[in-house]
């Protein structure tokens, strides 16, 4: 395993792999909790306003559940859709990727 600050290590990043790799899992880690704490927690006060059984609480906590289900949506599909734009711009239509962009794809394996 290499080093995280190794720095003078010779590869197609220009020895930040490492870098990229603690980068690329920490935005997958933000990808996947979130959401899904988002649709917890809005689970969690639907709940409570349920059992409080008064209609204004039950439709304002219905309102924030759906917000947070579009938030959780969001939070989860843009670093998709980034990354599809990236790979093509970086592709410029002709097949050849950057460097910058080869260097990502390779911390992302």
């Amino acid at each position: 395993m290499s080093n995280l600050f190794q720095i003078g290590a010779t590869d197609s990043c220009g020895g930040f792999l490492p870098i990229v790799k603690v980068l690329a899992n920490v935005i997958k880690l933000i990808q996947i909790i979130v959401p899904i704490g988002l649709i917890i927690f809005g689970t969690i006060d639907l709940g409570k306003a349920v059992i409080v059984s008064e209609d204004k609480d039950v439709k304002a906590a219905q309102s924030r559940l759906i917000k947070r289900f579009i938030y959780a949506a969001l939070i989860f599909f843009v670093p998709i859709l980034v990354n599809a734009i990236m790979n093509v711009i970086a592709t410029g239509g002709e097949g050849d990727t950057s460097s910058w962009y080869s260097c990502w794809q390779a911390a992302n394996k």
